[in-house]
Order: C-alpha cells, then sequence, then structure tokens
C-alpha cells in the first residue's frame, strides 16, 4: 500500500484497565479493514494474529497500530460488540461453541458473521456482503439461468462449497424476478444477506430465530401465505426437503442452497437424507420436481485480478429425469447427459474449466486442480499449445501491511 497515512492511533481503553482489556471502536476498525485493499471478502480475527483479510481465497494481515497481535481479550471484546443484545447468539455460542449472525455498519457494508470457540478462545469471520445486488453481467453467469425467472413452479438448486457464490446468484435470480414480476417472493435465510426492496414484486424476508425458529417451520408456514416464489436459504435437514417437494408439488418455485459439489453429488445428498425403505418413492417425486440444478466453483483468475465462477448445469429433460429416478448407470450419468446436453442450455464443469484455460483467464495447472476429472481434461487440452507461463499471481502480496486505522 506504499507509506502508510499517518492518522490517530485505535482508541484504548482508560488508563485503569490493564492492556489486554483494551477496548476499541469495531465499526472503524471494520471500515479501515475494507479500505486496504480492494475485493475484499472476508475478514478473520484470530488471537495470536493481526486482523486479517481474505482476497482471492488468500490471507493478508493487517498491522494497525496498538493492534499488531489480537489478544483473546480482544477477540472476546468484539464478539460482545458484534452480538451486542442479541440473546440468541449469545446463548448458541454459550451451549454450542458457535453463532451466526448477521451484522450492518452504516455507510460501509452489511456482513455474515460466525463466532467459534477454539483453544479457550473466541475467533471471528465476517463474510461481506456487496452494497448492491449484483446481476448477471457482475457475475458472469450463463445466460439460460436466466429461464429460471420465467419458471412457474418446481425446485431450483445452487450448490457448492462455502465461498463459492451460491447466495450472490440466487439473488441475482430474486432480483431480476423482482423487477420483472408482479409475484409475491418469500425468503427464509440465516441470517438475511441481501436486503432487497419491493419492485414490481413484494419481497417478504424472513430471519431464522428472530422471525422463526427453524427452516422448516417457516417453510410450512410459507405454504399459508400465498407466495409464488419461495427462498430457502439451506436444505438442512429431511423434514425441510420433504416440506420443500410439498411446496414445488403444489405449484410454487422453490429455490434453495446445498453445500455439494457437484449435480450427482446433490441429488445422492438429498435421496440419501431419507431412510432407505423411503428413497425410491423420493427418487420418484424429485425426478418430477426438479427444474435446474446449478453448481459453482470460484478459480483464481490467471491475472491475479480476483476469481472466476465455472458454472455446472443441470437441467430437467425426459433424459435426466429418468436418470434420477432409475440411478445412474454405466453410460447413463448426469454427467453424460450434461455433455450432450449443451443445445439444451447445460454444461458440466470440465467442460466449462477448459474454455477459460484456452481463453487464458484461468492457467492450466489452477484449471486441471479445479476439475472434476484431471486426466480427461488434461487430454480435452493435448492440442493446447498456449505458454502455461507463471500461474496465477493472486498470491498474498509479500509481507505485512502496517497502517493505522482512520478517524
Amino acid at each position: 500500500m506504499g507509506t502508510p497515512t499517518q492518522v490517530a492511533p485505535v482508541q484504548a481503553a482508560p488508563s485503569q484497565l490493564a492492556p489486554a482489556q483494551r477496548k476499541f471502536d469495531t465499526a472503524q476498525l471494520i471500515a479501515a479493514m475494507l479500505k486496504a485493499r480492494e475485493h475484499v471478502s472476508d475478514l478473520i480475527f484470530s488471537p495470536g494474529r493481526a486482523p486479517q483479510i481474505e482476497i482471492s481465497g488468500q490471507l493478508v494481515e493487517l498491522r494497525f497500530k496498538n493492534l499488531e497481535r489480537l489478544t483473546p481479550q480482544d477477540t472476546q471484546w468484539l464478539a460482545e460488540d458484534l452480538m451486542d443484545k442479541n440473546e440468541h447468539a449469545i446463548g448458541k455460542l454459550e451451549r454450542d461453541g458457535s453463532a451466526d449472525l448477521s451484522y450492518g455498519v452504516a455507510g460501509v457494508g452489511r456482513f455474515r458473521v460466525n463466532i467459534f470457540r477454539q483453544r479457550g478462545s473466541i475467533a471471528i469471520v465476517m463474510r461481506v456482503i456487496p452494497d448492491s445486488i449484483p446481476g448477471f453481467e457482475d457475475l458472469h453467469l450463463p445466460p439460460q439461468l436466466k429461464e429460471i425467472v420465467q419458471m412457474k413452479n418446481g425446485i431450483v438448486l445452487v450448490t457448492g462449497p462455502t465461498g463459492s457464490g451460491k447466495s450472490s446468484t440466487l439473488a441475482a435470480i430474486i432480483d431480476t424476478m423482482n423487477a420483472e414480476k408482479a409475484y409475491h417472493i418469500l425468503t427464509i435465510e440465516d441470517p438475511i444477506e441481501f436486503l432487497h426492496k419491493h419492485k414490481k414484486a413484494t419481497i417478504h424476508q424472513r430471519e431464522l430465530h428472530s422471525d422463526t425458529p427453524t427452516f422448516a417451520l417457516a417453510l410450512r408456514g410459507a405454504l399459508r401465505q400465498a407466495p409464488k416464489v419461495i427462498l430457502v436459504g439451506e436444505m438442512r435437514d429431511r423434514e425441510t426437503i420433504e416440506i420443500a417437494l410439498e411446496a414445488a408439488e403444489t405449484g410454487h418455485l422453490v429455490m434453495s442452497t446445498l453445500h455439494t459439489i457437484d449435480a450427482a453429488k446433490t441429488i445422492e445428498r438429498i435421496i440419501g437424507a431419507f431412510p432407505l425403505a423411503d428413497q425410491a418413492a423420493i427418487r420418484n417425486r424429485f425426478s418430477k420436481a426438479f427444474r435446474c440444478i446449478v453448481s459453482q466453483r470460484l478459480l483464481p483468475r490467471k491475472d491475479g485480478k480476483g476469481r472466476i465462477a465455472a458454472i455446472e448445469i443441470l437441467k430437467s429433460t425426459m433424459r435426466t429425469r429418468d436418470y434420477v429416478e432409475k440411478g445412474e448407470a454405466e453410460g447413463k450419468s448426469l454427467l453424460d447427459a450434461m455433455r450432450d446436453g449443451d443445445t439444451e442450455g447445460m454444461q458440466h464443469f470440465d467442460g466449462e474449466i477448459e474454455k477459460l484455460i484456452r481463453a487464458g483467464v484461468v492457467d492450466f495447472e489452477t484449471g486441471l486442480l479445479y476439475s472434476s476429472n484431471a486426466g480427461n481434461l488434461r487430454l480435452e487440452l493435448a492440442d493446447f499449445t498456449e505458454s502455461r507461463g507463471s500461474r496465477s499471481s493472486s498470491a498474498a502480496p509479500a509481507g505485512n501491511v502496517e497502517m493505522e486505522i482512520e478517524r
């Protein structure tokens, strides 16, 4: 960042307190961390380290004056300040050792916060939620995903590991619906991330614990609240999956997320949530109810400027419904269907990663690392003659950043 700006240091606690019990302005610290770099995805506070930011999957330590190394008392103070009077979060941290909540700083941004105990102390991770709702173009989403906006019923799932952009993709779809459809849209989230304003549609957003105790209870209630579209933050348990199926079968469009790596694993997770005796019936119901499964992976860009999404799309066709209902077999896999289904708007991970490598957006070795089948992808790229050159330069800058919190 060059020479740090000379500004006032962190305001310490009154002198009668021991140094280990110092207090500081949480909002001021967060604002300074976001200003330190562009494209910050997470803020991390861990005892024994300076405050850290994550950029393109790499951690960068920020050595603020008077906060060169956080103490357990510092992270405890920060956690208490973030939770404030949130009795649910306080109780959850005490009982379960971790708590989720949302947090906002006026004029700075909103965050999804996880506070957890580790080695007898508190650590905190804050996921940055963008100020504005991203559009399809902002996220470089495939245009065929706009078809979801026109769907009338069924289940749409967006899957991928934590931090792969699932919430952003769903937010873009909901925002487009909001602008184009005079619908009643209901979301059930933990916590609420993107704040949607009423446009052509009317949107109600319910947050777990503050507005409803469980996803399943809120989803069951939604069936009596006359929404056209229901967004469920996550398919966490069998009861939620079962009610979502019921909602889809009764004419609602249900959208949700799962922490699964691809379309095939998503279906395995859905079916596997039920007892063996019920799985054939669930396969039959899900094969008829699902409309689209979108899976995402974020890959570091070759130029070091952030990450780009590789997206797999499985659509409901006669062939894919048959594979879901009867199970996959040799030569009859969902991957085969996606490879052959480009004219129907389907695509698979390795095919998309191959395109990114050939276009010079992603480094060759990085693409192989994120692929589903590195051996097959290497063979597909056998004719690829572009120099592999340097790997993606998304690594964190050398050394630590010395700066002070602005007032």
